[in-house]
């Protein structure tokens, strides 16, 4: 098998039911950033080592990931019913994460914090910022192509869990959150 064909060649991609888009088209750029997404998770999930409580779960959402980042690149007017699952329940599975996670911080509710800590920390918050980047893309896209709302409610709640997954891992490795202030005080 080949991994290139050249069809891409003068800045074209297919998407799903065969048709060509300019590689700028909302659905296409919308996908690139959540490909992006994905990679940030797979990196975290690098960092974290095979063994680590979260690869499961990780694992699952970078399948979930895929299965929408297919049915964004579905157009509306598409003749041919995409085949894939949709992963609706995957707000809710965030949702119990979290308040799984939020048990293990305990009474540490600070959320305007600076993004750092440890690189699995750090890992989280750029996991976090790029799903945020394809929310907004995908909120464009939506004015002109409605997908389904559990894709938007499943990325709001990604980038609440990871930022939640951050918060957890600079406890777990003992390491005080730099809160956000105006002022630093000497």
């Amino acid at each position: 098998m080949r991994i290139y064909t050249k069809t891409g060649d003068k800045g074209e991609t297919g998407i799903f039911g065969g048709d060509r888009v300019p590689k700028d088209d909302l659905r296409v750029e919308t996908n690139g950033i959540l490909d992006e997404a994905n990679s940030y998770i797979g990196y975290l999930r690098a960092l974290l080592g095979e063994d680590h409580a979260w690869q499961e779960n990780l694992y699952k959402i970078q399948r979930d990931m895929m299965l929408m980042m297919s049915h964004i690149a579905t157009p509306a007017n598409c003749k041919k019913e995409n085949p894939k699952p949709h992963p609706e329940q995957g707000p809710a599975f965030c949702e119990q994460w979290i308040e799984e996670l939020l048990v293990e911080l305990g009474e540490e509710k600070d959320f305007f914090l600076l993004p750092g800590g440890d690189q699995i920390s750090a890992q989280c918050h750029l996991a976090r910022t790029k799903v945020r980047t394809a929310e907004r893309r995908l909120v464009t896209l939506s004015k002109v192509e409605p997908k389904p709302a559990y894709i938007q409610a499943y990325l709001n709640r990604l980038s609440d869990l990871f930022f939640v997954m951050a918060r957890v891992q600079m406890k777990e490795a003992g390491i005080k959150p730099e809160k956000f202030a105006l002022l630093r005080k000497k």
